[in-house]
């Protein structure tokens, strides 16, 4: 009997064994790995590879109009005709550029023909744009002919504040030729005018700078590439007055009636580009932390470029900054010397005076001094009361505010005249290539940033990919392909404003916390957690089952010896 309940016993103990080790094995183990796995959202990785490799393409329309005089009837029959150019360049094994200009030529109307007949270029230019606005992106160059009065005798292309452009050409040029003969005359022409107002090779490598590196012999677009200011939503402007000495002098500056006047409608220009806030504030006791030297044959002091470098990170200390706001910060300080230091003059490398008595720091802003000596006479009783010259200080802010913001001019040739910018600060087609910088910008900014994001999280694999992030990442790479194919077609303003998107997705995709590797376990980590709770428990049922798959052999063997 006592035999009959062992071995009973143990066969249950076996059958349990077995049972618990089944339990664990068929649901434990999924249980576990289910519960403890990471979730990782899908995305489109397959797209964002076929960004990785960026080929762009900007397309430009241009439209040649042949006034009056410069055609002759047999080459005026053959028109309207479309001529397309594409240039390719290959910047590095991964970024490749075609640039595409498809040019239309026809003959000026009835009513273009009045508008060139204005006694100015200015007045002719103005005159054309009430007939019709161009596109953004696009130009329209007017070809007169040599008899026209519009232009100076030295001058040979004019460059309005819109998008358009004289160019004018001698007799000669057209008579005895084909139409074919006359177009290919005109075609390097209308190149120098595209270099001066569309945009060139040098301004799209340089908004490549953050994915490619720049040749030796590119050291000009190196240079404005890192003045200006990186492409970003938004710009925080803050304009300061530095009184170092409010004992000396009692400084007035209408600085709001200043900025309504000559920065806002720059701003207002911009908009498409960026949104801009701007603030102002008057810091007393502000010094430049920099001890000018004394020239005495100038009875003046001097302020070398050597020493600029020092003069920003004093005055920064106390300019404060905006937490709220995580936005680049421009700062135009008004630097006024006290009357101990006065005048101050600033000098070059070439130990020149700066005819503004101003400096900018890439990336940063600029400076300028202000000086009041005249106000002070003999028997001047002090606080002395000055009034700031705006018109004279918004100037070369406004000149700084260009540079910094990544407004650049081609210089032109000799025999081109390029129009003020008018009041905005700014002209149409000096817009177009900004917004095409930016664009490219954008799009190679966008896409750098959201490659190593997938390449991050396939390196990683414990870390999680929410729904959020998921989403982010597709409207960034569906942002992205949109400014890429607008970019394609020539729509500058989609083009810019999808790149926008694009950026702020693949950013806010890139930045989020959740994402950070610290909050999740490594996996010696786990081993150490994991080791305690599941050693005790398996550690038995392992046994169990060696010990049944031991009896289990023994049987074998023992019914192989009977038979044998």
């Amino acid at each position: 009997i006592y035999l009959k309940i062992f071995l009973l016993l143990r066969r249950r103990g076996k059958l349990a064994a077995l049972s618990i080790a089944a339990m664990v094995i068929l649901v434990g183990v999924p249980l576990w790995w289910k519960t403890t796995q990471t979730y990782r959202a899908w995305l489109p990785v397959a797209q964002i590879n076929e960004l990785a490799k960026l080929q762009l393409q900007l397309s430009a329309d241009v439209e040649v109009v042949f006034a009056r005089g410069t055609a002759t009837p047999e080459q005026q029959k053959k028109v309207p005709v479309t001529q397309t150019q594409d240039e390719d360049h290959a910047v590095d094994e991964d970024t490749t550029l075609r640039y595409r200009h498809e040019t239309r030529y026809r003959t000026a109307t009835v009513m273009e023909e009045d508008a060139l007949k204005q006694p100015t270029a200015a007045e002719a230019d103005l005159s054309l744009h009430r007939l019709s606005e161009s596109p953004c992106g696009s130009l329209v160059i007017y070809v007169i002919p040599e008899s026209s009065s519009l232009l100076p005798e030295n001058v040979n292309v004019y460059i309005g504040q819109r998008r358009t452009a004289l160019l004018r050409i001698g007799a000669q040029m057209k008579v005895g030729k084909t139409l074919k003969q006359l177009l290919a005359h005109l075609e390097p022409r209308v190149k120098q005018i595209l270099q001066v107002m569309s945009f060139s090779h040098n301004d799209i490598t340089a908004a490549l700078s953050d994915r490619v590196r720049f040749s030796p012999d590119n050291k000009e677009s190196i240079a404005d590439s890192m003045r200006a200011f990186k492409s970003s939503p938004g710009y925080e402007i803050t304009f300061s007055l530095l009184n170092p000495d409010p004992k000396s002098h009692r400084l007035h500056w209408d600085i709001e009636g200043a900025v309504q006047t000559y920065i806002q409608p720059l701003l207002t220009k911009l908009s498409p580009v960026a949104n801009f806030s701007l603030d102002s504030q008057i810091l007393y006791y502000a010094m430049l932390g920099v001890n000018p030297r004394y020239d005495s044959s100038r009875s003046a002091y001097i302020l070398n470029a050597d020493s600029l470098a020092h003069v920003i990170n004093p005055v920064e200390a106390r300019l404060g900054s905006n937490a709220a706001s995580s936005n680049p910060v421009l700062n135009f300080l008004l630097y006024v010397p006290d009357a101990h230091h006065s005048p101050l003059y600033i000098h070059d490398h070439k130990k020149r005076e700066v005819q503004t008595n101003a400096f900018h720091s890439p990336r940063w802003g600029g400076i300028m001094v202000y000086n009041v000596n005249g106000f002070y006479q003999t028997g001047t009783n002090f606080p002395v009361d000055v009034n700031i010259n705006m018109a004279k200080v918004m100037g070369v802010f406004l000149a700084q505010l260009r540079l910094l913001l990544g407004v650049q001019s081609t210089a032109p040739p000799s025999s081109f005249q390029v129009a003020p910018c008018g009041s905005s600060g700014l002209a149409d087609w000096e817009l177009d290539r900004l917004m095409w910088s930016r664009s490219v910008e954008n799009v190679a900014t966008a896409t750098t940033t959201i490659t190593s994001l997938a390449q991050l999280l396939d390196q990683i694999g414990n870390i999680v990919i929410n729904d959020n992030i998921a989403q982010q990442v597709s409207s960034a790479v569906t942002s992205l392909q949109l400014a890429v194919a607008e970019l394609e077609v020539g729509n500058l303003g989609f083009a810019l404003q999808y790149s926008k998107e694009a950026i702020l997705a693949s950013e806010k995709a890139f930045f989020d916390p959740s994402l950070l590797h610290l909050l999740y376990f490594p996996d010696d980590q786990k081993f150490a957690i994991y080791i305690p709770l599941f050693l005790p428990m398996c550690v038995p049922i392992l046994l169990s089952l060696l010990k049944i798959v031991s009896e289990v052999r023994q049987r074998r063997r023992e019914k192989q010896a009977k038979k044998d």
